[in-house]
């Protein structure tokens, strides 16, 4: 279908799309996409109207089947600590000395020289942390986590990236719907706020519970803060609104879709969605073809908009016309 008849396209900023797609557009891997790349690069003009006029000249709309979920993340922005307190409790771990990946499965080697499956969360936490990197609040350190990266300003003023450097090859479990199911929150406000504040408020062996139902446990790497955008797994850094994580079974990096995520389930969420987006990242909870992650920048902004983020979503591919 033509990409003018998609819902929302008239509304959107596609000069502001058209300028991220064409920071980003190198990684596609497809012959036609990248010759449309190369011949984005070359355009110089700037004024209003142009990345329309080219997107609209050289795409079309494929709609993937059914309907899905549009979820968002963030790059967030927390305190840290170089010695644990009381409230700075929770080590930020660099990646094991005994973790190996082999065959896309992660082990712990031990000492002994074989290898069994990387432990679960709560084992991990129950050992003493080798070498921490830095020290956070616990339900901080969770979230860090589940987005994957983030900034951590020190108590001196010294602010560091906090980068993924490895899993333990566990299932990625939301515990969104188990806080709901077990009375902790309103089943239409299970935002991340929300599920922040809960288990800020019960930090200790009732936050710890809850944050063990997932399994899955990130590692990381600290790196000087050089105020650039997160990259994501298609390793360029992500333009704040413009880049979604897929899954890469279904999607390859540097595609453009549209999203149209419609229908809110939580309380406080902006209502629809629609813009043009490059899929650019992957992650854990991301599964299936219309499954999408809108990534939405930095700070506590950012963080509060994502996590109000569970729309009901319909996604188009955005391919070359033959």
């Amino acid at each position: 279908m033509p990409v003018a008849e998609l819902p929302g396209w008239a509304s959107d900023d596609l000069d502001a799309a058209f300028a991220a797609w064409k920071a980003t557009c190198h990684v596609a891997k497809a012959p036609a996409t990248a010759e449309l790349c190369a011949r984005a690069r070359a355009v110089r003009e700037t004024g209003s109207g142009v990345g329309r006029a080219f997107l609209e000249a050289f795409f079309e709309a494929e709609a993937a089947p059914g309907e899905g979920v549009l979820t968002a993340y963030f790059a967030p922005i927390y305190p840290a600590r170089r010695s644990p307190d009381a409230e700075f409790s929770a080590p930020v771990r660099p990646r094991p000395a005994d973790l190996r990946v082999e065959n896309g499965a992660v082990l712990r080697v031990l000492a002994n020289g074989a290898a069994e499956p990387y432990p679960e969360r709560a084992a991990i936490e129950a050992q003493a942390a080798e070498a921490p990197l830095a020290w956070m609040r616990p339900e901080e350190l969770f979230f860090l986590q589940v987005q994957g990266s983030g900034l951590l300003v020190f108590e001196d003023g010294r602010r560091m990236k906090a980068l993924y450097a490895a899993h333990n090859g566990r299932p990625f479990v939301g515990i969104a719907n188990p806080m709901r199911d077990r009375g902790l929150l309103p089943g239409n406000n299970t935002s991340g706020d929300a599920i922040r504040q809960w288990l800020a408020a019960n930090r200790g062996p009732a936050a710890d519970e809850i944050m063990r139902l997932n399994p899955r446990y990130a590692f990381f790497r600290l790196a000087p803060d050089d105020s650039r955008p997160p990259v994501g797994a298609a390793n360029v850094p992500l333009p704040a609104g413009r880049a979604i994580a897929v899954d890469p079974a279904f999607h390859a990096y540097g595609e453009l879709a549209w999203i149209d995520g419609q229908a809110p389930l939580l309380a406080g969420a902006f209502p629809s969605y629609r813009r043009l987006v490059a899929t650019l990242d992957t992650g854990g909870a991301i599964r299936g073809e219309v499954r999408a992650d809108l990534y939405l920048g930095e700070g506590e902004a950012a963080g509060v908009e994502a996590g109000r983020v569970r729309h009901t979503l319909r996604l188009w591919r955005l391919v070359p016309k033959p």
